[in-house]
Protein backbone atom coordinates (compact mmCIF):
# COMPACT_ATOMS: atom_id res chain seq x y z
CA UNK A 1 0.00 0.00 0.00
CA UNK A 2 1.62 3.53 -1.06
CA UNK A 3 1.26 6.01 1.64
CA UNK A 4 -1.04 8.71 1.61
CA UNK A 5 -1.95 12.14 3.73
CA UNK A 6 -4.04 9.50 5.81
CA UNK A 7 -1.23 6.81 5.73
CA UNK A 8 1.94 8.25 6.44
CA UNK A 9 5.27 6.36 5.24
CA UNK A 10 6.72 4.54 7.52
CA UNK A 11 10.14 4.28 8.63
CA UNK A 12 12.13 1.62 10.19
CA UNK A 13 15.11 2.44 12.62
CA UNK A 14 17.93 -0.22 13.45
CA UNK A 15 20.00 0.68 16.25
CA UNK A 16 20.47 0.75 19.88
CA UNK A 17 18.50 2.18 22.88
CA UNK A 18 19.28 5.34 24.88
CA UNK A 19 17.39 5.55 27.99
CA UNK A 20 18.52 9.70 28.18
CA UNK A 21 16.21 10.38 24.80
CA UNK A 22 18.88 12.17 22.54
CA UNK A 23 20.52 9.56 20.55
CA UNK A 24 19.57 6.43 19.24
CA UNK A 25 16.16 4.52 18.98
CA UNK A 26 14.74 7.60 20.79
CA UNK A 27 16.11 10.17 18.83
CA UNK A 28 14.83 8.17 15.52
CA UNK A 29 11.40 7.94 16.91
CA UNK A 30 11.24 11.53 17.67
CA UNK A 31 12.41 12.52 14.51
CA UNK A 32 10.28 10.52 12.63
CA UNK A 33 7.09 11.43 14.63
CA UNK A 34 8.26 15.34 14.30
CA UNK A 35 8.51 14.85 10.53
CA UNK A 36 4.93 12.98 10.07
CA UNK A 37 6.35 10.15 8.99
CA UNK A 38 5.10 6.08 11.48
CA UNK A 39 8.25 5.30 13.18
CA UNK A 40 8.91 1.68 13.83
CA UNK A 41 12.26 0.08 15.53
CA UNK A 42 14.44 -2.93 16.20
CA UNK A 43 17.01 -2.83 19.11
CA UNK A 44 20.15 -3.87 18.92
CA UNK A 45 21.40 -2.84 22.44
CA UNK A 46 20.48 -1.58 25.33
CA UNK A 47 23.14 0.81 26.83
CA UNK A 48 23.35 2.95 30.08
CA UNK A 49 23.93 6.64 29.23
CA UNK A 50 23.50 10.06 29.48
CA UNK A 51 25.06 13.32 28.18
CA UNK A 52 27.92 13.01 30.15
CA UNK A 53 28.77 9.80 29.17
CA UNK A 54 27.96 5.93 28.11
CA UNK A 55 28.51 3.69 31.50
CA UNK A 56 27.24 0.15 29.91
CA UNK A 57 25.99 -1.63 26.38
CA UNK A 58 24.09 -4.83 26.28
CA UNK A 59 23.80 -6.54 23.73
CA UNK A 60 20.25 -7.78 22.11
CA UNK A 61 20.77 -11.07 21.33
CA UNK A 62 21.51 -12.14 17.74
CA UNK A 63 17.89 -14.15 17.05
CA UNK A 64 16.25 -11.22 19.23
CA UNK A 65 17.25 -8.89 16.49
CA UNK A 66 16.18 -10.72 13.66
CA UNK A 67 12.85 -11.61 15.38
CA UNK A 68 11.83 -7.81 15.55
CA UNK A 69 12.22 -7.77 11.65
CA UNK A 70 10.71 -10.33 10.40
CA UNK A 71 9.00 -13.37 11.24
CA UNK A 72 10.96 -16.43 9.30
CA UNK A 73 14.77 -15.07 10.14
CA UNK A 74 13.00 -14.38 13.95
CA UNK A 75 12.84 -8.31 15.57
CA UNK A 76 13.47 -6.88 12.76
CA UNK A 77 11.19 -9.46 10.90
CA UNK A 78 8.29 -8.76 12.58
CA UNK A 79 8.23 -5.10 11.46
CA UNK A 80 8.65 -5.91 7.81
CA UNK A 81 6.14 -8.71 7.60
CA UNK A 82 3.19 -7.12 8.63
CA UNK A 83 3.84 -3.34 7.77
CA UNK A 84 5.09 -1.24 4.24
CA UNK A 85 8.55 0.44 4.85
CA UNK A 86 9.24 3.05 2.79
CA UNK A 87 12.74 3.26 4.35
CA UNK A 88 15.34 2.33 6.92
CA UNK A 89 18.20 3.49 8.85
CA UNK A 90 21.14 1.77 10.87
CA UNK A 91 22.07 3.10 13.70
CA UNK A 92 24.51 1.48 16.11
CA UNK A 93 24.88 -1.95 15.10
CA UNK A 94 26.89 -2.75 18.32
CA UNK A 95 28.78 -6.06 17.52
CA UNK A 96 29.50 -8.65 14.13
CA UNK A 97 26.68 -11.16 15.53
CA UNK A 98 23.90 -8.62 14.89
CA UNK A 99 25.58 -6.57 12.36
CA UNK A 100 25.22 -10.34 10.57
CA UNK A 101 22.02 -10.64 11.42
CA UNK A 102 20.70 -7.48 9.89
CA UNK A 103 21.91 -8.21 6.84
CA UNK A 104 20.65 -11.34 6.86
CA UNK A 105 17.14 -10.52 7.48
CA UNK A 106 17.16 -7.39 4.69
CA UNK A 107 18.71 -9.68 2.28
CA UNK A 108 16.25 -12.48 2.67
CA UNK A 109 12.54 -10.35 3.00
CA UNK A 110 13.61 -7.93 -0.02
CA UNK A 111 15.07 -11.28 -1.95
CA UNK A 112 13.37 -10.38 -5.47
CA UNK A 113 11.97 -7.05 -4.67
CA UNK A 114 13.39 -3.85 -4.33
CA UNK A 115 14.84 -2.67 -1.11
CA UNK A 116 13.35 0.75 0.22
CA UNK A 117 16.45 3.31 0.39
CA UNK A 118 18.78 2.37 3.47
CA UNK A 119 20.47 5.46 5.08
CA UNK A 120 23.54 3.38 7.52
CA UNK A 121 24.69 5.70 9.99
CA UNK A 122 27.82 3.70 10.49
CA UNK A 123 28.14 4.64 14.64
CA UNK A 124 31.30 3.40 15.98
CA UNK A 125 32.23 5.84 18.66
CA UNK A 126 29.79 7.81 20.89
CA UNK A 127 29.74 12.12 21.21
CA UNK A 128 31.56 11.12 24.74
CA UNK A 129 34.08 9.30 23.15
CA UNK A 130 32.81 5.41 23.92
CA UNK A 131 33.24 2.58 21.45
CA UNK A 132 29.70 1.72 20.55
CA UNK A 133 30.77 -1.07 17.73
CA UNK A 134 33.38 -3.99 17.91
CA UNK A 135 35.91 -3.94 16.57
CA UNK A 136 35.69 -6.97 14.16
CA UNK A 137 32.12 -5.95 13.26
CA UNK A 138 33.79 -2.95 10.85
CA UNK A 139 34.61 -5.33 8.58
CA UNK A 140 31.58 -7.03 8.17
CA UNK A 141 29.41 -3.65 7.99
CA UNK A 142 31.53 -2.81 5.32
CA UNK A 143 31.80 -6.03 3.20
CA UNK A 144 27.90 -6.80 3.69
CA UNK A 145 25.85 -3.93 5.22
CA UNK A 146 27.53 -1.11 2.73
CA UNK A 147 26.55 -2.39 -0.57
CA UNK A 148 22.54 -2.70 0.72
CA UNK A 149 23.06 1.04 0.93
CA UNK A 150 21.79 3.95 -0.36
CA UNK A 151 23.77 5.94 1.41
CA UNK A 152 26.31 6.06 4.05
CA UNK A 153 26.93 9.25 6.87
CA UNK A 154 30.02 9.07 8.45
CA UNK A 155 31.47 11.89 10.46
CA UNK A 156 35.36 12.51 10.34
CA UNK A 157 36.35 9.77 12.74
CA UNK A 158 34.34 7.41 10.91
CA UNK A 159 35.64 8.28 8.12
CA UNK A 160 39.27 7.95 8.90
CA UNK A 161 38.16 4.61 10.31
CA UNK A 162 36.57 3.42 7.50
CA UNK A 163 39.54 5.22 5.08
CA UNK A 164 41.99 2.59 7.67
CA UNK A 165 40.27 -0.28 5.95
CA UNK A 166 41.69 0.55 2.79
CA UNK A 167 45.03 0.90 3.62
CA UNK A 168 44.65 4.44 3.67
CA UNK A 169 46.10 6.64 7.03
CA UNK A 170 45.03 10.23 5.61
CA UNK A 171 43.72 12.70 8.54
CA UNK A 172 40.90 14.51 7.37
CA UNK A 173 41.42 17.87 8.48
CA UNK A 174 40.16 19.99 5.37
CA UNK A 175 37.21 19.87 3.04
CA UNK A 176 39.17 18.70 0.23
CA UNK A 177 40.18 16.02 2.52
CA UNK A 178 36.46 15.84 3.35
CA UNK A 179 35.79 15.14 -0.55
CA UNK A 180 38.89 12.81 -0.70
CA UNK A 181 37.36 10.70 1.81
CA UNK A 182 34.08 10.77 0.04
CA UNK A 183 35.46 9.75 -3.20
CA UNK A 184 37.39 7.01 -1.73
CA UNK A 185 34.34 5.31 0.98
CA UNK A 186 32.29 5.13 -2.32
CA UNK A 187 34.41 2.36 -3.24
CA UNK A 188 32.28 0.25 -0.48
CA UNK A 189 29.43 -0.66 -2.32
CA UNK A 190 26.75 2.18 -1.46
CA UNK A 191 24.83 4.31 -3.51
CA UNK A 192 25.85 7.36 -2.44
CA UNK A 193 28.39 9.08 0.63
CA UNK A 194 27.54 11.79 3.24
CA UNK A 195 30.75 12.92 5.30
CA UNK A 196 29.67 15.07 8.24
CA UNK A 197 31.89 17.89 8.54
CA UNK A 198 30.53 18.85 12.21
CA UNK A 199 34.01 17.81 13.94
CA UNK A 200 35.46 20.63 11.28
CA UNK A 201 35.60 24.26 10.98
CA UNK A 202 35.75 25.76 7.79
CA UNK A 203 35.62 29.65 6.74
CA UNK A 204 33.91 31.26 3.99
CA UNK A 205 37.23 31.73 2.19
CA UNK A 206 37.43 28.13 2.20
CA UNK A 207 34.38 27.52 0.10
CA UNK A 208 35.25 30.43 -2.27
CA UNK A 209 38.96 28.27 -2.53
CA UNK A 210 37.18 25.01 -2.90
CA UNK A 211 34.96 26.57 -5.43
CA UNK A 212 37.46 28.05 -7.54
CA UNK A 213 39.21 24.28 -7.58
CA UNK A 214 36.17 22.00 -7.94
CA UNK A 215 33.73 24.98 -10.19
CA UNK A 216 31.36 21.74 -11.29
CA UNK A 217 30.71 21.37 -7.20
CA UNK A 218 27.00 22.86 -6.43
CA UNK A 219 27.28 24.50 -3.29
CA UNK A 220 23.74 24.12 -1.33
CA UNK A 221 23.77 26.93 0.75
CA UNK A 222 21.36 26.91 4.46
CA UNK A 223 20.96 29.35 7.21
CA UNK A 224 23.46 31.41 5.37
CA UNK A 225 22.23 35.46 4.16
CA UNK A 226 21.64 35.77 0.58
CA UNK A 227 22.10 38.12 -1.83
CA UNK A 228 20.20 41.85 -1.09
CA UNK A 229 20.39 40.90 2.84
CA UNK A 230 22.94 42.97 4.28
CA UNK A 231 20.60 45.06 6.55
CA UNK A 232 19.84 41.59 7.69
CA UNK A 233 23.05 40.78 9.10
CA UNK A 234 24.19 41.03 12.59
CA UNK A 235 28.11 42.62 12.86
CA UNK A 236 29.19 39.26 13.81
CA UNK A 237 28.66 37.93 10.25
CA UNK A 238 29.80 41.35 8.22
CA UNK A 239 33.13 39.25 8.93
CA UNK A 240 34.39 36.40 8.38
CA UNK A 241 32.50 33.33 10.74
CA UNK A 242 32.96 29.91 10.97
CA UNK A 243 30.93 27.44 8.90
CA UNK A 244 29.90 23.15 8.94
CA UNK A 245 30.47 22.14 5.61
CA UNK A 246 28.92 18.39 4.37
CA UNK A 247 30.20 16.43 1.16
CA UNK A 248 28.05 14.17 -0.64
CA UNK A 249 29.81 12.12 -3.42
CA UNK A 250 27.12 9.82 -5.39
CA UNK A 251 28.01 6.95 -8.00
CA UNK A 252 26.95 9.47 -11.32
CA UNK A 253 30.68 11.23 -10.12
CA UNK A 254 28.38 14.30 -8.85
CA UNK A 255 29.68 16.04 -5.48
CA UNK A 256 27.72 18.50 -3.38
CA UNK A 257 29.03 20.62 -0.56
CA UNK A 258 26.68 21.62 1.78
CA UNK A 259 27.09 24.96 4.42
CA UNK A 260 25.77 26.11 7.51
CA UNK A 261 26.55 28.61 9.97
CA UNK A 262 28.66 26.77 12.57
CA UNK A 263 26.60 27.05 16.03
CA UNK A 264 28.83 27.10 19.16
CA UNK A 265 26.90 24.92 20.97
CA UNK A 266 27.21 21.88 23.94
CA UNK A 267 23.96 20.28 23.06
CA UNK A 268 24.97 17.58 20.02
CA UNK A 269 23.97 14.67 22.02
CA UNK A 270 22.53 12.36 18.81
CA UNK A 271 23.13 14.79 16.13
CA UNK A 272 24.37 11.80 14.25
CA UNK A 273 21.03 9.62 14.89
CA UNK A 274 18.82 12.37 13.96
CA UNK A 275 20.54 13.35 11.19
CA UNK A 276 20.52 10.30 9.20
CA UNK A 277 16.92 9.77 10.29
CA UNK A 278 15.68 12.82 8.90
CA UNK A 279 17.19 11.84 5.62
CA UNK A 280 15.30 8.56 5.87
CA UNK A 281 12.17 10.03 6.46
CA UNK A 282 13.27 12.67 3.39
CA UNK A 283 13.68 9.61 0.84
CA UNK A 284 10.85 7.78 2.47
CA UNK A 285 8.95 9.95 0.97
CA UNK A 286 10.17 9.67 -2.47
CA UNK A 287 12.46 13.03 -1.90
CA UNK A 288 15.77 13.28 -4.13
CA UNK A 289 18.99 12.36 -2.35
CA UNK A 290 20.36 15.98 -2.72
CA UNK A 291 17.37 17.32 -1.24
CA UNK A 292 16.79 14.60 1.43
CA UNK A 293 20.63 15.72 2.76
CA UNK A 294 19.43 19.36 2.32
CA UNK A 295 16.44 18.89 4.16
CA UNK A 296 17.86 16.44 7.20
CA UNK A 297 20.95 18.81 7.18
CA UNK A 298 18.38 21.92 7.96
CA UNK A 299 16.27 19.68 10.05
CA UNK A 300 19.03 19.06 12.97
CA UNK A 301 21.02 22.65 12.30
CA UNK A 302 17.32 23.71 13.69
CA UNK A 303 17.02 21.19 16.35
CA UNK A 304 20.68 22.07 17.99
CA UNK A 305 19.50 25.86 17.76
CA UNK A 306 16.83 25.47 19.56
CA UNK A 307 17.89 22.94 21.96
CA UNK A 308 16.82 22.91 25.55
CA UNK A 309 20.15 22.89 27.04
CA UNK A 310 18.99 20.03 29.27
CA UNK A 311 21.43 17.77 31.21
CA UNK A 312 25.07 18.41 32.78
CA UNK A 313 27.03 17.25 29.00
CA UNK A 314 26.18 17.25 25.94
CA UNK A 315 22.71 18.14 25.51
CA UNK A 316 20.05 16.68 23.27
CA UNK A 317 18.31 18.42 20.05
CA UNK A 318 15.07 19.48 20.18
CA UNK A 319 13.57 17.20 18.16
CA UNK A 320 10.34 18.41 18.12
CA UNK A 321 10.99 21.66 16.74
CA UNK A 322 9.10 21.25 13.51
CA UNK A 323 6.10 20.39 15.10
CA UNK A 324 5.50 23.89 15.78
CA UNK A 325 2.70 25.56 13.24
CA UNK A 326 4.50 28.88 12.93
CA UNK A 327 4.32 30.31 9.69
CA UNK A 328 6.84 32.46 10.21
CA UNK A 329 10.24 31.01 11.67
CA UNK A 330 11.73 31.58 15.34
CA UNK A 331 14.34 33.60 15.90
CA UNK A 332 17.27 32.47 16.24
CA UNK A 333 21.30 33.43 16.35
CA UNK A 334 21.86 32.23 12.36
CA UNK A 335 17.89 34.10 11.60
CA UNK A 336 17.70 37.18 13.62
CA UNK A 337 15.01 38.48 11.51
CA UNK A 338 12.83 35.53 10.08
CA UNK A 339 9.66 37.55 9.16
CA UNK A 340 11.98 40.11 7.22
CA UNK A 341 13.69 37.39 5.51
CA UNK A 342 11.14 35.66 4.68
CA UNK A 343 9.33 38.64 3.12
CA UNK A 344 12.85 39.28 1.16
CA UNK A 345 12.41 35.58 -0.23
CA UNK A 346 8.97 35.88 -1.12
CA UNK A 347 10.07 38.67 -3.38
CA UNK A 348 13.40 37.87 -4.05
CA UNK A 349 13.34 38.87 -7.77
CA UNK A 350 11.28 42.51 -7.54
CA UNK A 351 13.42 43.34 -4.78
CA UNK A 352 17.05 42.52 -6.73
CA UNK A 353 15.11 44.70 -9.31
CA UNK A 354 14.43 47.31 -6.98
CA UNK A 355 17.79 47.30 -4.61
CA UNK A 356 20.15 46.89 -7.65
CA UNK A 357 18.21 48.87 -10.27
CA UNK A 358 19.69 51.00 -13.09
CA UNK A 359 19.34 54.10 -11.35
CA UNK A 360 21.06 52.80 -7.83
CA UNK A 361 23.84 51.63 -10.62
CA UNK A 362 24.25 54.95 -12.19
CA UNK A 363 23.89 57.05 -9.25
CA UNK A 364 26.77 54.85 -7.44
CA UNK A 365 29.02 55.26 -10.61
CA UNK A 366 28.23 59.17 -10.39
CA UNK A 367 27.26 58.86 -13.95
CA UNK A 368 23.31 59.27 -13.72
CA UNK A 369 21.83 62.25 -15.32
CA UNK A 370 21.26 65.91 -13.11
CA UNK A 371 17.76 65.49 -14.83
CA UNK A 372 16.89 61.94 -13.47
CA UNK A 373 17.92 62.49 -9.96
CA UNK A 374 16.52 65.67 -9.69
CA UNK A 375 13.23 64.45 -10.97
CA UNK A 376 13.45 61.89 -8.16
CA UNK A 377 14.28 64.66 -5.40
CA UNK A 378 11.25 66.66 -5.90
CA UNK A 379 9.10 63.60 -6.54
CA UNK A 380 10.58 61.98 -3.22
CA UNK A 381 9.48 65.45 -1.66
CA UNK A 382 6.10 64.73 -2.46
CA UNK A 383 6.42 61.18 -1.30
CA UNK A 384 7.54 61.96 2.20
CA UNK A 385 3.91 63.94 2.61
CA UNK A 386 1.90 60.84 1.81
CA UNK A 387 4.63 58.66 4.40
CA UNK A 388 3.79 60.97 7.40
CA UNK A 389 0.28 60.63 6.81
CA UNK A 390 0.84 56.82 6.71
CA UNK A 391 2.12 56.84 10.01
CA UNK A 392 -0.18 59.25 11.33
CA UNK A 393 -2.86 56.27 10.31
CA UNK A 394 -0.08 53.96 12.38
CA UNK A 395 -0.58 56.15 15.37
CA UNK A 396 -4.50 55.88 14.95
CA UNK A 397 -4.48 52.31 14.83
CA UNK A 398 -1.91 51.47 18.20
CA UNK A 399 -3.45 51.14 21.56
CA UNK A 400 -0.38 51.26 23.42
CA UNK A 401 1.30 54.50 24.16
CA UNK A 402 4.97 52.67 23.05
CA UNK A 403 3.31 52.49 19.69
CA UNK A 404 1.90 55.74 19.54
CA UNK A 405 5.43 57.33 20.24
CA UNK A 406 7.31 55.37 18.01
CA UNK A 407 4.62 56.65 15.07
CA UNK A 408 5.07 59.85 16.34
CA UNK A 409 9.23 60.12 16.37
CA UNK A 410 8.88 58.56 13.01
CA UNK A 411 6.83 61.57 11.89
CA UNK A 412 8.91 63.81 13.32
CA UNK A 413 12.11 61.85 11.48
CA UNK A 414 10.65 62.34 8.84
CA UNK A 415 10.12 66.17 9.30
CA UNK A 416 13.73 66.75 9.86
CA UNK A 417 14.20 64.08 6.91
CA UNK A 418 12.41 66.89 5.39
CA UNK A 419 15.00 69.96 6.70
CA UNK A 420 17.61 68.02 5.21
CA UNK A 421 15.78 67.35 2.01
CA UNK A 422 15.23 71.00 1.09
CA UNK A 423 19.17 72.30 1.97
CA UNK A 424 20.30 69.12 -0.26
CA UNK A 425 17.84 70.14 -3.33
CA UNK A 426 19.49 73.92 -2.88
CA UNK A 427 22.72 72.22 -4.28
CA UNK A 428 21.23 71.61 -7.28
CA UNK A 429 19.31 74.85 -7.21
CA UNK A 430 16.16 73.45 -6.49
CA UNK A 431 14.38 76.15 -4.15
CA UNK A 432 11.62 75.07 -1.70
CA UNK A 433 8.79 76.73 -4.15
CA UNK A 434 10.25 74.72 -6.98
CA UNK A 435 9.38 71.45 -4.70
CA UNK A 436 6.28 72.32 -3.58
CA UNK A 437 5.08 73.59 -7.81
CA UNK A 438 6.42 70.61 -9.18
CA UNK A 439 3.44 68.28 -10.18
CA UNK A 440 3.39 64.70 -8.65
CA UNK A 441 3.64 62.05 -11.11
CA UNK A 442 1.21 59.59 -11.66
CA UNK A 443 4.04 57.30 -9.86
CA UNK A 444 4.45 59.13 -7.13
CA UNK A 445 0.50 59.32 -6.69
CA UNK A 446 0.31 55.52 -7.15
CA UNK A 447 2.57 54.88 -4.31
CA UNK A 448 1.38 57.67 -2.19
CA UNK A 449 -2.46 56.83 -2.56
CA UNK A 450 -1.69 52.32 -1.68
CA UNK A 451 -0.11 53.92 1.33
CA UNK A 452 -2.96 55.53 2.58
CA UNK A 453 -5.34 53.09 1.17
CA UNK A 454 -3.80 50.10 3.38
CA UNK A 455 -3.80 52.33 6.34
CA UNK A 456 -7.49 53.23 6.18
CA UNK A 457 -8.79 50.01 5.39
CA UNK A 458 -6.17 47.34 6.82
CA UNK A 459 -4.57 46.93 10.55
CA UNK A 460 -1.91 48.43 11.85
CA UNK A 461 0.70 45.55 11.01
CA UNK A 462 -0.48 45.14 7.56
CA UNK A 463 0.32 49.06 7.45
CA UNK A 464 3.56 49.01 9.09
CA UNK A 465 4.55 46.28 6.12
CA UNK A 466 3.69 48.63 3.42
CA UNK A 467 5.67 51.44 5.02
CA UNK A 468 8.98 49.37 6.19
CA UNK A 469 9.66 48.69 2.26
CA UNK A 470 10.58 51.94 1.75
CA UNK A 471 12.32 52.32 5.05
CA UNK A 472 14.37 49.01 4.89
CA UNK A 473 14.57 49.49 1.31
CA UNK A 474 16.45 52.23 1.24
CA UNK A 475 18.68 51.13 3.77
CA UNK A 476 19.85 47.90 1.75
CA UNK A 477 20.64 50.29 -0.98
CA UNK A 478 22.59 52.33 1.17
CA UNK A 479 24.23 49.35 2.11
CA UNK A 480 24.30 47.46 -1.90
CA UNK A 481 26.66 50.60 -2.19
CA UNK A 482 28.84 50.92 0.57
CA UNK A 483 29.93 46.81 0.04
CA UNK A 484 30.33 47.31 -4.20
CA UNK A 485 32.72 50.60 -3.00
CA UNK A 486 34.55 48.23 -0.63
CA UNK A 487 35.38 45.76 -3.41
CA UNK A 488 38.48 45.44 -5.44
CA UNK A 489 38.06 47.64 -8.87
CA UNK A 490 34.80 49.04 -7.67
CA UNK A 491 32.65 50.52 -9.84
CA UNK A 492 31.55 53.07 -7.69
CA UNK A 493 33.21 56.19 -7.74
CA UNK A 494 34.11 57.01 -4.99
CA UNK A 495 35.45 60.66 -5.16
CA UNK A 496 34.29 63.43 -6.85
CA UNK A 497 30.52 61.57 -7.36
CA UNK A 498 27.71 64.55 -7.06
CA UNK A 499 25.67 61.86 -5.47
CA UNK A 500 28.09 61.07 -2.73
CA UNK A 501 26.06 62.35 0.27
CA UNK A 502 23.12 60.33 -0.90
CA UNK A 503 24.78 57.09 -0.68
CA UNK A 504 26.23 58.06 3.00
CA UNK A 505 23.31 59.01 4.43
CA UNK A 506 21.69 55.78 3.67
CA UNK A 507 24.59 53.94 4.49
CA UNK A 508 25.85 56.11 7.20
CA UNK A 509 24.65 55.11 11.04
CA UNK A 510 21.58 57.62 11.27
CA UNK A 511 19.71 56.23 8.99
CA UNK A 512 20.88 52.16 9.71
CA UNK A 513 20.07 52.49 13.09
CA UNK A 514 16.45 53.51 11.99
CA UNK A 515 16.78 50.39 9.85
CA UNK A 516 17.43 48.23 13.12
CA UNK A 517 14.79 49.85 15.16
CA UNK A 518 12.35 49.54 12.05
CA UNK A 519 13.60 45.47 12.08
CA UNK A 520 13.67 45.19 15.59
CA UNK A 521 9.54 46.57 15.35
CA UNK A 522 8.38 44.49 12.63
CA UNK A 523 9.69 40.91 14.23
CA UNK A 524 8.05 41.56 17.42
CA UNK A 525 4.86 42.28 15.66
CA UNK A 526 5.18 39.26 13.80
CA UNK A 527 5.82 37.37 16.55
CA UNK A 528 2.97 38.80 19.36
CA UNK A 529 0.76 39.04 15.98
CA UNK A 530 1.28 35.49 14.46
CA UNK A 531 -0.16 35.35 11.67
CA UNK A 532 -2.07 32.16 9.71
CA UNK A 533 -1.14 31.60 6.34
CA UNK A 534 -3.52 33.31 4.58
CA UNK A 535 -2.80 36.49 6.69
CA UNK A 536 0.68 35.97 5.78
CA UNK A 537 0.13 35.47 2.13
CA UNK A 538 -1.69 39.14 2.13
CA UNK A 539 1.42 40.72 4.08
CA UNK A 540 4.14 39.40 1.49
CA UNK A 541 1.46 41.01 -1.36
CA UNK A 542 1.53 44.18 0.66
CA UNK A 543 5.64 43.80 0.34
CA UNK A 544 5.77 42.67 -3.04
CA UNK A 545 3.47 45.49 -4.33
CA UNK A 546 5.67 47.99 -2.38
CA UNK A 547 8.57 46.71 -3.63
CA UNK A 548 7.08 47.06 -7.08
CA UNK A 549 5.89 50.48 -6.39
CA UNK A 550 9.37 51.63 -5.11
CA UNK A 551 11.26 50.51 -8.94
CA UNK A 552 8.16 52.16 -10.60
CA UNK A 553 9.35 55.23 -8.60
CA UNK A 554 13.13 54.89 -10.03
CA UNK A 555 11.53 53.52 -13.15
CA UNK A 556 9.77 56.97 -13.75
CA UNK A 557 12.48 59.06 -12.98
CA UNK A 558 14.74 57.30 -16.24
CA UNK A 559 12.12 57.56 -18.58
CA UNK A 560 11.86 61.39 -17.21
CA UNK A 561 16.38 61.19 -18.45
Amino acid sequence: MAFTSSTPPTVLSIAGSDPSGGAGIQADLKTFAALACYGTSAITALTAQNTVGVLGVHACPPSFVELQASRDLNFIASVLDDLEVHAIKTGMLCNLENTKAVVRVLTAHYKGSTMPPLVCDPVCVSTSGHTLLEDNSIKAMIEELFPLATLITPNKSEAELLLSYKNVSRKINSVEDMIFAAKELLSYGSSAVFVKGGHLTASTKDVEDISSRHPAVPVVRYGLMEDNMEILQTDAETTVFELVVDILQQTNGTTTMFIRPRIDSRNTHGTGCTLSSAIACALARGTGLVEACRYGSAYTHLGIETAYGLGKGHGPLNHLHSTLLLSIPKRTPSNPYPFTRLLIQSTAKPWKEYVEHSFVRQLGMGTLSRKAFEYFIKQDYHYLKYYARAYGLLATKSTQFPSIESSAQTILYILREIGTHKTYCLTFGITEEDLESTPETSATMAYGAYLIDIGVRGDSTVLLVALLACLLGYGEVGLWLKKQAAAPNSWVKVVDNPYQKWMDDYSGADYQNAVHLGLEVIESRALADAPSPARLGEWCGVWERCTRLEKAFWDSAMAEA
